[in-house]
């Protein structure tokens, strides 16, 4: 028999994979109800920018953050979600039709960032480009992974390092009445890492 109260206390399952100080990213095995809630309140920050589809919620986190397969990042810094990043294989998300249109489709070769967000008072520090990075890093260390897509405002990709191709641009992203554009970072231009 379950203990109701050891349920609602449950901790996550985490691995730290880096840290810096106060601060540190840790890979998630399984989200326990303890950190729920400051997932939920950090992804409130994206709604305005990515339409209230982006809002995680008890369900979604279960999806996100502990099925197989996907890529969740938190950062933390002095023990307090400060924000996170997930990755999803692009093939989980077949019910978008921009993903099946996608020319990686079926190759279970492209991670798909489904969410970047730091709370804004950590903004400016660097938290966000170390969570960024170990992201990119860990995909890189993923058997067959060669490509990390996203959805970002327009303009954005053309910031980032490395080579970025952007696939096409939406006019209306999920009713935010903002254009944004769909890139491909391709992780391994050498192909050092191909069979």
């Amino acid at each position: 028999m379950t203990n109701p109260e050891s349920e609602i206390n449950q901790s996550s399952v985490t691995t730290s994979i880096a840290s810096s100080g106060t601060f540190k990213i840790e890979l998630i095995k399984k989200i326990g109800n303890s950190d729920k809630k400051d997932l939920i309140e950090i992804s409130k920050s994206l709604a305005a920018e990515y339409g209230s589809r982006s809002l995680l919620t008890e369900k979604t986190i279960g999806i996100y953050f502990n099925r197989e397969g996907t890529l969740p990042l938190i950062a933390r810094s002095h023990n307090n979600i400060i924000g996170y990043i997930i990755g999803l294989p692009l093939e989980s998300l077949s019910k978008e039709p921009w993903a099946r249109l996608d020319e990686n489709y079926e190759k279970y070769n492209t991670i798909y960032t489904y969410a970047f967000v730091i709370k804004d008072e950590y903004k400016g520090n660097g938290y966000a480009k170390m969570l960024k990075k170990v992201y990119l890093n860990w995909a890189k260390k993923r058997e067959g992974i060669t490509f990390i897509t996203g959805h970002v405002r327009l303009g954005i990709s053309s910031r980032f390092k490395g080579e970025i191709k952007v696939i096409n641009q939406v006019e209306n992203w999920q009713g935010t009445g903002k254009v944004f554009e769909y890139y491909r970072r391709n992780l391994d231009p050498e192909k050092i890492h191909s069979s």
